[in-house]
């Protein structure tokens, strides 16, 4: 069986944050959940999540996910290190089981260079198998030292290390395979003897070669897979490779990107085929959209379902729904609970909330539609204005087939406008209008004659 230990205990000082750092969240998901979906990914069986300061806080974040979490005590009293976290869980490994260590704060680490690791140490049999890399500036990371013959030697971690070991560029990722026996075997007889007195697990490295145990290394040709996350800087940085990494998947699939760099997808995201994302575009959360669509320039997409060949320009959509062949914006504004049908054209400034509208119907410009049911066919004039709320309640208002809401109008809820119901421009209309009819509620227009000069306004020439 192959398991995993995610080390997800560091205090993260470096983020300033009260928030645990592996909750930060990278394109929109905490860190420490792309080193879960990775492992699981990998067909490793079981999970286990060490947790220290803030671990509350990752237990509650996750407390929906099957993985199991163990808590690593803190303060003074208690000794700190990579070893010592592992120990944390070294009581669920089996001496049979293949071990794997993650670290909860590298989330690009990748299912398939994890599933690699596995079957490199598999192949060669190895007691235990380090994962490595080559890089230009490896200030910070444990080095690997080997002998003449290419065989590891030991891990010397940076702050140990001495004149020549600082020169060797391929470093520690820190991330490994090991024989469950022998993991807990050595970490057994590790100490704390170093500069930072803490229990390092690249000591058991050191012990299994020392005692004649077979010791192996898989390098990696991506080296950002193995990046870690200490400042706001580092979170940035991952952030810009996961919004890589994603736009490419979505290019692969026959999306369209006119500017990969100014566009933010998250993970999770489903775009159809033939759709075409301008700059400044926002996708989040569990946001469907269609195939041959457009989706503007500076669009924000939260939480909804976009229908086939739908145009949005300039526009937020949020946790509603579009059918097919809409067009929305640009400017408009779909709040919490909008539904709209099959070609339906929402303009300029219009806003939409908790509504539902028939397929063919249109607000052109300028109008507030909330709390509104309404029908096919439907045309509502521009400044018109679903009155829901009277400062304790809102209300909703019906507006049927083939209705007519002219300019400037105001539907005071709860009201019915019924099929063909006409609503003349500038009424305000606070009874239901009947099948067919035109209501005008408006008072009648008096022009005064001459009422400008008896004022005094205008002066005629002598």
């Amino acid at each position: 069986m192959n398991i995993a230990i995610i080390l997800a205990a560091g205090e993260g000082t470096r983020m300033k944050s009260s928030k645990p750092k592996v909750l930060h969240k990278i394109c929109g998901k905490p860190m420490l959940q792309y080193v879960i979906e990775a492992s699981k990914g990998a067909h490793i069986d079981l999970n286990y999540v060490v947790v220290g300061h803030g671990g509350d806080k990752v237990i509650e974040e996750f407390k929906d996910s099957d993985v199991v979490f163990r808590i690593q005590p803190t303060g003074e009293e208690y000794p700190y290190g990579t070893g010592y976290a592992v120990m944390q869980a070294i009581d669920c490994v089996q001496d049979d089981n293949n071990v794997v260590i993650l670290y909860g704060d590298t989330p690009l680490i990748t299912a398939n260079t994890i599933k690699k690791l596995i079957e490199y140490h598999k192949k060669y049999k190895y007691d235990g198998t380090v994962l490595t890399a080559y890089l230009k500036d490896p200030t910070g990371y444990g080095r690997v030292i080997r002998d003449k013959k290419g065989h590891i030697l030991k891990i010397v971690e940076h702050n140990d290390a001495n004149e020549e070991e600082l020169k060797v560029n391929e470093i520690n990722s820190g991330i490994y395979c090991f024989n469950g026996k022998l993991l807990k075997y050595a970490l057994g007889k590790i100490d704390n003897d170093n500069a930072q007195r803490e229990y390092y697990i690249t000591d058991v490295i050191k012990i299994l070669k020392e005692e004649g145990y077979s010791v192996g290394a898989y390098t990696i040709d991506e080296e950002t897979e193995i990046y870690g996350i200490n400042s706001r800087k580092q979170l940035a940085y991952c952030e810009k490779i996961m919004r890589q990494r994603i736009n490419e998947k979505y290019m692969l699939k026959g999306v369209t990107l006119i500017n990969p760099e100014n566009t933010y997808i998250e993970d999770g995201v489903i775009i159809g085929k033939d759709s075409i994302i301008y700059p400044g575009t926002i996708l989040t959360g569990s946001t469907i959209i269609g195939e041959d669509c457009i989706i503007g320039e500076n669009c924000r997409i939260e939480n909804s379902k976009i229908g086939n060949k739908v145009k949005i320009y300039s526009s937020t959509i949020t946790e509603s729904s579009v059918g097919d062949e809409c067009s929305i914006g640009p400017y408009a504004h779909l709040r919490p609970n909008s539904h709209l049908g099959k070609n339906i054209r929402i303009g300029n400034f219009v806003e939409v909330k908790n509504s539902t509208m028939g397929d063919n119907s249109k607000a052109g410009h300028l109008a507030y539609i909330g709390d509104a049911d309404v029908g096919k066919n439907v045309n509502i004039g521009c400044g018109v204005v679903f009155v829901n709320y009277n400062g304790q309640t809102k209300f909703r208002t019906i507006v049927k087939d083939n209705a007519f809401i002219g300019s400037n109008a105001n539907l005071v809820a709860p009201v019915i406008v019924k099929e063909w119901g006409y609503v003349a421009a500038g009424s305000t209309i606070t009874e239901d209008v009947p099948e067919g009819n035109l209501s005008i509620a408006r008072a009648r227009q008096i022009n005064k004659e001459g009422w400008v000069e008896k004022k005094g306004y205008l002066k005629k020439d002598k």
